[in-house]
């Protein structure tokens, strides 16, 4: 887990829940001590500046997915079954904290920073990897089709994910995003065992 403090903690929080209130473009360190109630340089003593508290941000929903991942895999389920669960604890976890879906998938306030752009990368890399191995281990035991690289199917996968994500994000969330989850899933599971 992260070595961060009660205070580094509340304030990462306390930016979540701005950028759920109000959208990532309003996370300023200003914006952020108003919601909070102390000053900048309260914020600044915890954080140097706000591209640190967005890494902190993706840290916890790193931190979040290994946990996760942890779960599914004690459960000793079938491939098909840990994959449907990765996705439905996506889904679960952007309609508890939507916030967190604006950071993952906002690449414009990545476009100039390097360490962002990295962090979101990795995780991106990891949860492929994940979601890859998992098809393997399935085309192994014959659950999934084996005409289709375990590469290429996790894309299809993940970025089925991200395109349903995004478009709850930008109907302002319109629809309930874990039963569009479960049907996407069973649009899916069809196609890795055809």
């Amino acid at each position: 887990m992260t070595d961060f403090t009660d205070i580094q903690f509340n304030i990462l929080n306390s930016a979540i829940d701005l950028i759920a209130e109000k959208g990532i473009q309003q996370l300023t360190i200003k914006n952020l001590a108003g919601k909070i109630g102390k000053t900048e340089g309260a914020i600044y003593r915890h954080f140097e500046k706000k591209t640190d508290i967005l890494c902190g941000i993706l840290q916890i929903f790193k931190e979040y997915k290994i946990s996760m991942q942890n779960k599914i895999q004690e459960k000793k389920s079938s491939t098909l079954m840990q994959l449907k669960e990765v996705m439905n604890q996506h889904f679960q976890m952007f309609s508890d904290k939507p916030a967190m879906a604006a950071v993952i998938f906002s690449e414009e306030i990545f476009q100039n920073e390097k360490q962002l752009a990295d962090t979101v990368f990795a995780i991106m890399q990891e949860t492929q990897h994940i979601v890859s191995s998992l098809i393997e281990q399935g085309q192994r035991s014959g659950q999934i089709r084996k005409d289709i690289s375990p590469e290429q199917l996790s894309i299809i996968v993940m970025g089925s994910l991200r395109l349903m994500v995004t478009r709850w994000r930008l109907s302002r969330n319109a629809f309930d995003l874990q039963n569009e989850g479960t049907r996407l899933w069973e649009s899916i599971e069809k196609i890795l065992t055809r």
